[in-house]
């Protein structure tokens, strides 16, 4: 499931695919999850898109927006929001 999320993070990714794609139930899945990460899924998916975005925007000089719709945000102002934080 790690693999998967830093391969597809621009994907539409949900935790019910990655568990059933573990062979897990969603609750075994997330549990599982954390146990290794300290993060819910959905969290880590978060941050493996927010760093992403953020060497795009430092190293590679994309735009914001740019960046954003890339690692898989369909809404900019949703991406600002938590790039900020």
């Amino acid at each position: 499931a790690l693999n998967r999320v830093h391969q597809a993070y621009h994907e539409q990714l949900n935790v019910q695919a990655l568990a059933e794609e573990a062979n897990m139930s969603v609750s075994a899945f997330h549990q599982a999850f954390r146990n290794v990460t300290l993060e819910s899924p959905l969290q880590y998916i978060k941050k493996v898109r927010l760093n992403k975005a953020r060497e795009l925007i430092q190293l590679e000089g994309r735009r914001v927006n740019d960046a954003a719709r890339m690692v898989g945000y369909t809404s900019p102002s949703q991406f600002s929001r938590e790039y900020k934080r």
